[in-house]
């Protein structure tokens, strides 16, 4: 079915940058009688399935929100559990990611992490960083308001030390200031479980994206759904503030 799916999609209009909340493992895993881990352990598998469909499809960047800064108010025996599990994830998948030409980003306070999975992560970063198939960015302690607060105290600072006029201060440059800098802003965010909020994620760098919600629970997501999510944003007009007979006009004079 996937397959099919995909010769639907228009590869000239394929958005550049896909944004996913990863919602709903807890809740799959209770309704199945197991423990919330479970659900994240099987959620594995569709960031697996995601990443093959990004490749297929001509994605250039995936953006996965792993884990917020309010995810650390969880119960600690599963935030323990999710920590290991990014651990052993990055032992076993990096080295068929990087054989398929994935290159991994980071974006959050990386510092706040446990040693060893700063260590994985900078060693995966390190071992990827030359390949050009996908970016896959995780969030990892991320939160939005977070991203802007620290970036509001780095031009602050700047401006204090002279490096900043108050003047120069503009939307592209706030953007520097983002985790995200190098990274292009999303084109759609898809967000499964049936919940319709965006929970404090990329909320600067969305301002333009399609918004993408699905009942599925993240463990059951798989490529044919993301093929349809793709399908579903080329059928929207994007229009950035202007009015449908500019969009039109436009596509005719180009």
């Amino acid at each position: 079915m996937s397959q099919s799916l995909l010769t639907h999609i228009n590869k000239q209009k394929v958005p550049n940058h896909i944004a996913i909340i990863m919602d709903g493992n807890g809740r799959w895993a209770k309704e199945k009688g197991k423990d919330r881990i479970f659900g994240h352990y099987e959620g594995v598998i569709s960031v697996r399935s995601a990443v093959e469909a990004c490749v297929e499809a001509g994605v250039n960047y995936l953006t996965l929100y792993a884990f917020s800064t309010e995810n650390w108010n969880r119960p600690k025996a599963e935030v323990d559990a999710l920590m290991e599990l990014l651990v052993n994830t990055l032992n076993t998948e990096m080295v068929s990611l990087h054989k398929n030409g994935v290159r991994l980003h980071v974006i959050g306070d990386f510092k706040s992490l446990p040693a060893i999975c700063q260590q994985q992560l900078s060693e995966a970063i390190a071992l990827t960083k030359n390949n050009t198939s996908l970016n896959v960015v995780l969030a990892l302690s991320y939160s939005a308001k977070w991203e802007i607060k620290e970036a509001t105290k780095a031009i602050a600072q700047d401006v204090l030390d002279g490096k900043l006029n108050v003047e120069d201060i503009s939307e592209d440059l706030i953007s520097t200031y983002l985790n995200t800098a190098h990274l292009p802003d999303p084109e759609l965010m898809i967000r499964t479980s049936g919940e319709c909020r965006i929970s404090n994620f990329l909320l600067y760098q969305l301002a333009y994206a399609e918004l993408y919600f699905t009942n599925l629970h993240w463990p059951d997501f798989r490529k044919e759904h993301l093929f349809e999510a793709i399908i579903n944003y080329q059928n929207r007009e994007r229009r950035f503030g202007k009015i449908s007979e500019q969009i039109i006009n436009n596509e005719v004079s180009n």
